[in-house]
């Protein structure tokens, strides 16, 4: 295959579309990994065990100056730096010293035949391509004939930038694209999750541009294919533990797209936290580790054997990355693509900390326009360095960082489509009830929340008795079957006045969180609180 269009002229060997077998001998070989639990490949990521916001931009060249959302999380870099590094990648891979060749996986992002992306991956480590088979739309032979890559992504992980401060650089490290000319780049930083969620940030600027909302969120369907639901979360509020239901078939557990023909799923794989798993709390994702999968950064124990799952000495976020039909009760097990209609429920997961929220909430249009922009969770002690009291934390649309557009334009097409097809928007709080994280209040019970979900999903919590709760105005269901406690937050406090005193303070919070997006607003701020 040619790669001259990118500037590769003596690459050597080109390694196309290997097959998981091929790749994991080869990583073994070049000392990449080693294979562990179920001859899964386990890696090290180095030095970087997450992304990397602060190193990540966009260069600023006229085909998308105008649409991009600029700021903290887009940080523009401009033309002559980007080929300064470019030309620094070129030479990376054109030296002739190097007898390990090049890697190149061709896919898609998009399980919708209309509207999928062809993406390609260019490479040296073998681990990086099994993640990048793993995660994205395998192709079959006759896709691959013709395949013509319309985003191409160049992992130099080994290269860093030592002039990175005359380049406009935060550090050594980089991760840039360049939309018009349809390329990314990446050096100094050998986390997958740079490549996974690269595409995404891409996806998110070029389908809400067609009309194509894109989403950070979970999805599943029911066993006959039909009313499919959406879960919107940041981290810890349970997302892909909810999303996971033995009784349902499950889309996708991070990025979906809503077209006129229904939802779909942007990967073909899952890239699951793997700190403290156990087979009894996540029995899909523990039989996903198996030949083909890829784990992270884990603790492993060649004298015994096996991974201590609980050991976060190298990370917390241990992470295992395999095919999404890895998981037995998915869409894509059953040979189907990972798509399905409409969505008659969307569910917002929120962590709250603070103890104000209620379990569940039934949201108009305009409060499910006010939540979505907010994205509310809270952080807890214990979860940052520091952190003894609870933290409120707020990411528009559940997924800031890979936020190409501003917020509006994602929130837009999400009132169009749920007003288009009656699509019902519930709050659901995975946090703490009667007090908060910090007074020893209790967390709301896991076997409570799934009870809540499925009153969602059969139906039976729309025709539910509403009350009205006083701080945001939310509608909450009299009672569930099943759930004994009371569903007004303030009740559930043993003294009200301490309640009061947390509503207003997260009040405030919100109310802080939106003023950067009171010009313009559109009136999305109608649905917030009334405290």
């Amino acid at each position: 295959m040619d790669l001259k269009y990118v500037g590769f002229e003596t690459v050597g060997t080109i390694g196309r579309n290997l097959s998981s077998e091929e790749l994991t001998k080869r990583a073994v070989e070049l000392g990449e990994g080693l294979i562990g639990m179920n001859g899964a490949l386990m890696v090290d990521t180095g030095k970087y065990t997450g992304r990397s916001p602060r190193d990540r931009f966009i260069v600023d060249e006229p085909s998308c100056r105008d649409n991009i959302w600029w700021g903290e999380v887009n940080r523009p870099i401009s033309e002559e730096a980007f080929n300064r590094l470019y030309h620094k990648v070129l030479d990376y891979y054109n030296a002739n010293e190097d007898s390990r060749g090049v890697l190149v996986f061709d896919g898609f992002s998009g399980d919708d035949t209309q509207t999928s992306m062809p993406v390609r991956f260019i490479s040296k480590k073998a681990w990086q391509a099994i993640f990048v088979n793993n995660m994205f739309i395998r192709p079959t032979n006759g896709q691959l004939t013709d395949f013509s890559p319309r985003f191409t992504t160049i992992n130099a992980s080994e290269v860093i930038d030592e002039s990175w401060r005359m380049n406009g650089l935060n550090s050594e490290t980089f991760i840039i694209f360049h939309l018009g000319r349809g390329i990314a780049i990446i050096g100094g930083t050998e986390y997958g999750g740079e490549m996974k969620k690269g595409i995404f940030s891409i996806m998110n600027y070029h389908l809400p541009l067609q009309g194509i909302l894109t989403m950070h969120c979970a999805a599943n369907v029911d066993k006959q294919g039909e009313n499919s639901a959406l879960f919107f979360g940041l981290s810890g509020t349970g997302k892909t533990t909810l999303s996971t239901d033995p009784n349902r078939l499950l889309i996708g557990d991070d990025e979906h797209a809503w077209s006129d023909n229904g939802i779909f799923n942007l990967e073909g794989g899952c890239y699951a936290k793997a700190i403290n798993l156990t087979r009894e709390a996540e029995p899909g994702i523990w039989d996903a580790i198996r030949h083909g999968s890829l784990l992270e950064n884990v603790v492993y124990s060649e004298e015994k054997d096996e991974v201590d799952f609980s050991d976060e000495s190298k990370t917390e976020n241990t992470r295992i990355c395999y095919p999404i039909d890895y998981i037995e009760d998915s869409l894509a097990a059953t040979g189907k693509p990972s798509a399905a209609g409409h969505p008659k429920n969307i569910i917002f997961l929120s962590c709250d900390a603070y103890g104000v929220l209620p379990p569940v909430a039934r949201l108009n249009p305009d409060q499910a326009m006010y939540h979505f922009i907010s994205g509310y969770t809270a952080k807890v002690a214990g979860t940052e360095r520091g952190l003894t009291e609870p933290k409120a934390a707020f990411s528009p649309c559940f997924g800031e960082p890979f936020l190409t557009l501003h917020p509006f334009t994602y929130a837009k097409l999400l009132r169009e489509k749920m007003k288009q097809h009656n699509t019902r928007i519930y709050l659901v709080n995975t946090g703490w009830s009667g007090g908060t994280a910090s007074n020893d209040a209790s967390r709301m019970p896991l076997s409570d929340t799934r009870k809540i979900i499925s009153a969602i999903l059969s139906e039976k919590l729309e025709k539910a008795d509403f009350m009205k709760e006083h701080v945001f105005d939310l509608d909450v269901p009299t009672a569930i079957d099943g759930i004994s406690s009371s569903l007004l937050p303030r009740e559930a406090w043993k003294v009200s006045e301490d309640y009061d005193a947390a509503a207003k303070s997260l009040v405030v919070k919100f109310r802080a969180n939106f003023e950067k997006y009171i010009d313009g607003a559109d009136s999305f701020d109608r649905g917030g609180p009334i405290l």
